[in-house]
């Protein structure tokens, strides 16, 4: 009786972020033996980006940035292509063309490109010499190579990206002005009052700010503002905005909008083809609907779940939400969800917590100054528990698994009671 070869399968994985870990991770969990082909754009192994500000503080080094140890491509029997970016899928022939001329055959591909900063077509931006984005290891490295302890640094856009960056670079520079367009700092993901004690936290430690304003001229190293100053300043830092990486899926007509467009099993339009991370645009249950949810947990789980389907298992990630989790000299930030519900408020000395509720159930949440177990509040969110079977009083005032009854605790949390 003749043995069956089975005949493995070719992955591709375009990337190497935190949701081309979670694929790679996926697949074995299926697959042991098909053969995993990951293209990097970036010569370095993969790492930990939220770390990049800490990097330049002295607060970490690059050995500790590291994500995976320096083997897990090998033992994970990865083929490993770094300094290499993909250029073309086709999706007939079934390869991914790379900007070296190579042809990677595949059989699944999943396409974990990120995200890539937005910079405004500023008039005489390209008279500016040093100028810098704040995405990755080399934006980093390439920054602090460019300061003094006498620099004026400019810093566009007062956002997660910026204000971290500021902090980065404090005790190396002279001066840090941050403007942005909109009236307050971190618009994204805080309200006013909220943003204004960040803002006030960051002042008292010597972040300069210009908001509802903004850079439209540059000339060498002076900048022009909206509201009719000037700003001189010797490095600027570019941390506007991001734009998913959709080319690839664009170009081949799948589906795109502001990401690309996936599923719960984080398949694209283009059968065969996935994506994940921050240039996939998936189901985000605080809403009920699709976006794009750049946050580095959801990345690894759209990662893994992608991995686990397309070695032929099957999973869905249903619970993503919007999270954040930050802090800027000792004093720390966490939100979740949507706003868009009735607000209940907890104000103490150094504390303040919001709370959104919608038909009985907690759908969002920001926290300053206390963020101890506030994993709690996010479950809450993810699993939509109804209010009513929860002491919410008491959760409002500390994250306690006691504010649930004990049923819910034995069933919730492994036989606390």
């Amino acid at each position: 009786m003749r043995k069956e070869t089975k005949i493995m399968s070719n992955y591709c994985i375009i990337g190497n972020g935190t949701a081309a870990v979670g694929c790679i991770e996926g697949i074995r969990s299926v697959d042991q033996e098909g053969q995993i082909t990951v293209i990097s754009k970036e010569n370095h192994k993969v790492y930990s980006r939220p770390l990049i500000s800490y990097l330049l503080e002295g607060k970490t080094d690059v050995e500790r940035m590291k994500y995976r140890k320096d083997d897990f491509y090998e033992s994970e029997k990865c083929v490993f292509l770094p300094g290499t970016s993909a250029v073309k899928i086709d999706k007939e022939g079934k390869t991914v063309e790379t900007d070296k001329g190579e042809k990677i055959p595949f059989d699944k591909v999943c396409v974990a490109t990120g995200s890539s900063p937005f910079v405004p077509p500023f008039e005489g931006l390209d008279q500016v010499e040093k100028k810098f984005s704040f995405m990755t290891l080399d934006d980093a490295l390439s920054l602090k190579d460019a300061l003094t302890p006498d620099s004026k640094v400019l810093i566009i856009g007062a956002g997660l990206i910026g204000l971290k960056c500021a902090e980065g670079i404090k005790d190396l520079v002279k001066e840090i002005t941050v403007c942005d367009l909109a009236d307050r700092i971190l618009s994204s993901i805080l309200d006013s009052e909220c943003a204004a004690i960040m803002q006030k936290h960051l002042e008292e430690n010597g972040i300069k700010f210009m908001l509802s304003d903004s850079a439209v001229k540059f000339e060498k190293n002076k900048a022009y503002m909206k509201s009719g100053a000037e700003v001189d300043f010797d490095v600027l830092v570019l941390a506007i905005g991001v734009r998913a990486n959709i080319s690839l899926i664009k170009d081949i007509e799948g589906e795109v909008n502001r990401g690309i467009v996936v599923n719960t099993k984080m398949e694209t339009s283009v059968k065969d083809i996935y994506a994940v991370g921050d240039c996939a645009e998936g189901y985000d249950s605080s809403i009920g609907g699709n976006r794009v949810l750049a946050i580095l947990p959801n990345a690894y789980m759209q990662g893994f779940t992608a991995g686990v389907n397309m070695a032929g298992g099957d999973k869905e990630f249903t619970n993503a939400i919007p999270m954040n989790s930050i802090g800027f000299y000792g004093l720390h930030i966490m939100t979740a969800g949507n706003y868009d519900g009735e607000c209940f408020e907890e104000k103490r000395d150094g504390v303040l917590k919001r709370f959104f509720v919608k038909d009985n159930k907690l759908i969002g949440y920001m926290l300053i100054g206390e963020t101890d177990r506030a994993g709690v509040y996010t479950s809450m969110i993810r699993e939509q528990i109804p209010l009513d079977t929860v002491d919410f009083e008491l959760l409002k005032k500390v994250a306690t698994t006691f504010a649930f009854s004990s049923e819910n605790r034995r069933k919730k949390f492994g036989g606390v009671v």
